[in-house]
């Protein structure tokens, strides 16, 4: 099976999983509509029976009947309900998994089209509807034909009448699904902007309010959701339509049917009780029509959700699982690599080509806009290169799955993001509280854990969603402390004394010689020249491409010489710590 084959089969399976569970749900819905028979036949025989021969111990025994009937289709409706609510539990289960990966992995693979696949949401709505009434009616609408059959056992005419009145109100339902299918498609896509806009407004709410931004954006948010209330309204105005019309043609068919089934007795054609059961059995014929119709929105959004869901599953949401390789602990190989940001197609960064060896300190320098961070983001495999490849003891990344290649690596990226838990949480990398020795020794190898012991709960400090409990030099501190967690091969620091003071630069020049003596590489973004500290090689990238590589003294005065001394960026010219003290 093709590995496309293989994922947009994972929801088919999860739904084949359900299966069991949907049978035994169609057993008790033919057993319940079987029991519906029993008002009309309890009508039909008090009509017929009860009160031509006036028998009060023939009403009593049709009586205890039909509630004993009763209470066992109460009985198996509420089974129906049970079994439902835990089918769709099951299906929930059984793709969790896999669509929070996708749901994780989609930013790295859309970009900013990302929002606009929303998974789990998708995941949650083929779960409610499971779990709701929506499936009973799947497995109510053939039995449809059944009670139109027993109405014409009672009289052909008015079997006919039934006929063709179920027929109309299914039509409505279709005309319903066609005019409903536009307006429907084109209010999810209005609610994700929406979604979208709002996100990403709490995002950046500093920026909003600091900029006075927020009426802008609310002219933003009102024509976006001016939009979709047109298509909501469309949409509940053809459902509204659809429901009024059904309910006042069925209503009327009722009626109908009624003054036949009078006619019919009038002409000695039918007995009275036939009035009732056929007015009765054709109500429970037209129910399902009725509750399709009350749940229309939910089977719009059930197909809505299937659809999208198998789409993002097939394209991005499988993998095989890789052997696991030996640790690396060599050499990295990076060969004509070319990159660009997710969901596009023009590079960023073109044929960069450099080997590192095992000790080895590099730092990438460069103006703003040079490729600096989109080549860090493809060396950790967190941006797919479009072509070449990074290489780590001659394996491609691609070769190890992200949790066993997130084990040899430590990223500590421009923008630091920390999860909702205490720092040691953020440290180990949400790995349990196993290892507090690994994690005091990540804090000492940061510098951070002198820092962190004057925290109000030290490592048991809770740091907020963000990181928001700690300032931008301290959440720097603990990321680079979870860079170094688990002593990675390769480490990757990205402007990592941005947010830094003295005692951080020396505190991260510290780090990296460590890193460096027990014969891991170091690559290390730069900006400002303390961070030069300890690296041995440079490499100057240049409009996306790379302009020289080699020791750092040598770059380093190539680039000098190279610029006129006005134009000199600080990033290119070493300090006197930057020069001093490397392994």
């Amino acid at each position: 099976m093709k590995p496309t084959e293989r994922r947009a089969s994972d929801l088919h399976k999860a739904m084949l999983s359900c299966v069991p569970g949907l049978v035994g749900v169609g057993l008790f819905s033919a057993v319940i509509n079987i029991l519906s028979l029993t008002g009309s036949i309890y009508m039909l025989q008090v009509y017929d029976r009860v009160l031509p021969s006036q028998s009060v111990p023939t009403l009593v025994g049709f009586t205890i009947g039909m509630l004993g009937l009763y209470a066992v289709y109460g009985l198996l409706d509420f089974v129906r309900l049970r079994l439902l609510v835990r089918t769709g539990s099951r299906l929930h289960r059984k793709l969790q998994p896999k669509v929070f990966a996708l749901s994780l992995s989609l930013p790295l693979i859309k970009g900013q089209d990302a929002s606009r696949v929303q998974p789990l949401r998708d995941l949650d709505q083929l779960r409610g509807f499971l779990s709701g009434l929506g499936p009973t009616v799947v497995f109510d609408a053939p039995w449809m034909p059944f009670y139109l059959v027993v109405i014409y056992l009672l009289h052909p005419s008015l079997g006919m009448l039934a006929t063709v009145g179920a027929l109309l109100v299914v039509l409505l339902t279709v005309v319903a699904e066609i005019l409903g299918r536009g307006p429907a498609a084109r209010a999810s896509e209005t609610l994700l902007a929406q979604r979208s806009l709002a996100d990403s407004g709490r995002r950046n709410a500093e920026v909003v309010r600091a900029m006075g931004l927020s009426r802008r954006l609310g002219w933003r948010w009102n024509e976006i959701s001016h939009a979709y209330l047109t298509h909501q309204e469309r949409l509940s105005d053809i459902v509204g339509a659809t429901g009024s019309l059904s309910r006042a043609l069925r209503m009327a068919l009722q009626s109908s049917v009624l003054g036949l089934g009078a006619y019919l007795v009038i002409g000695g054609e039918a007995s009275p009780g036939v009035i009732i059961a056929s007015s009765i059995l054709l109500g429970r014929s037209l129910a399902p029509v009725d509750a399709a119709i009350a749940n229309w929105r939910g089977f719009v959004s059930f197909r809505q959700s299937y659809a999208q869901l198998t789409a993002a599953l097939t394209a991005f949401g499988g993998h095989v699982e890789p052997m696991e390789l030996p640790r690396p602990q060599a050499m990295l190989a990076v060969e004509e690599l070319t990159i660009a940001p997710p969901g596009q197609l023009k590079p960023t960064v073109m044929n960069v080509g450099f080997d590192l060896t095992r000790g080895a300190g590099m730092a990438v320098i460069g103006p703003s806009g040079s490729g600096k961070t989109t080549l860090a983001r493809a060396l950790v495999g967190v941006w797919s290169p479009l072509r070449g490849t990074v290489r780590l003891d001659g394996a491609s990344l691609d070769q190890w799955s992200p949790e066993q290649l997130g084990a040899h690596i430590g990223y500590l990226p421009q923008d630091i993001e920390l999860f909702d838990g205490t720092v040691a949480d953020n440290i180990s990398r949400f790995g349990g509280k196993g290892d507090a020795k690994g994690v005091l020794a990540a804090a000492r190898a940061a510098g951070a854990d002198k820092m962190i012991m004057r925290l109000s709960e030290g490592f048991q400090t809770r740091v907020g969603d963000g990181g928001a409990a700690l300032s931008a030099g301290q959440r720097q501190l603990v990321g680079l402390a979870r860079a170094l967690y688990g002593n990675p091969f390769l480490v990757v620091l990205d402007e990592p004394n941005s947010n830094l003071d003295v005692d951080g630069d020396a505190a991260l020049a510290a780090a990296i010689l460590s890193v460096r003596q027990r014969g891991g590489i170091v690559i290390v973004i730069a900006h400002r020249p303390s961070a030069l500290a300890n690296i041995d090689q440079v490499l100057v990238m240049s409009n996306g491409m790379l302009h020289s590589f080699g020791s750092r003294e040598d770059v380093l005065a190539n680039v000098i010489r190279s610029v006129p001394p006005g134009e000199r960026p600080s990033s290119v010219v070493p300090s006197p710590k930057g020069v001093s003290g490397h392994a």
